[in-house]
């Protein structure tokens, strides 16, 4: 099975402004088990102010109906307690970016990073080097995952996904 892999020139857009961005969503919720609302509004002005150079006028425009339905969406998952706010905040400001792609790809990169998010954090949590690096990081104790590590990691693997052998 081929997936639709993602525009090179999305990603040479898109990343220089995402992996800064998803590195301080991922630090942040694994220290602190918050997303910062600043990172939020950050992810989510990258989409009005380059996403329009990195996909067709259509998408684009598509991009803002697609983060305002992910948006209800984890709302209601939110009140429903499946996670928390900051996860569906930034959820929907990372979805722009999937605008146009294989649907495939994306639920497929979603249990991906979930998982392998889940076991490195919770396998590196009782590794003695990294609990001394990082001794103040909330989400080493708590039963609580810091989802923002998996949503950040995804963003970022899709669009490192363009700069893959096509074939």
């Amino acid at each position: 099975m081929d997936f639709a892999l993602p525009a090179l020139r999305t990603a040479l857009v898109l990343l220089p402004l995402v992996i800064p961005i998803a590195l301080w969503v991922a630090w942040s919720d694994m220290k602190v088990m918050k997303i910062p609302n600043k990172a939020v509004l950050a992810m989510a002005a990258v989409w009005p102010l380059v996403g329009w150079l990195a996909v067709p006028l259509n998408l684009w425009l598509w991009g803002f109906a697609i983060m305002a339905i992910v948006l209800l969406a984890g709302f209601v998952g939110n009140a429903a307690g499946l996670f928390g706010a900051g996860d569906a905040k930034f959820a929907a400001a990372m979805s722009p970016v999937f605008v146009g792609g294989d649907v495939r790809l994306i639920l497929a990169l979603y249990a991906a990073c979930s998982l392998a998010a889940f076991a490195a954090h919770r396998g590196l949590k009782h590794v003695p080097a990294f609990r001394r690096a990082t001794p103040d990081w909330k989400s080493w104790d708590s039963p609580k995952f810091p989802m923002g590590l998996a949503l950040s990691g995804m963003v970022l693997f899709y669009l490192l996904a363009a700069f893959l052998p096509k074939g």
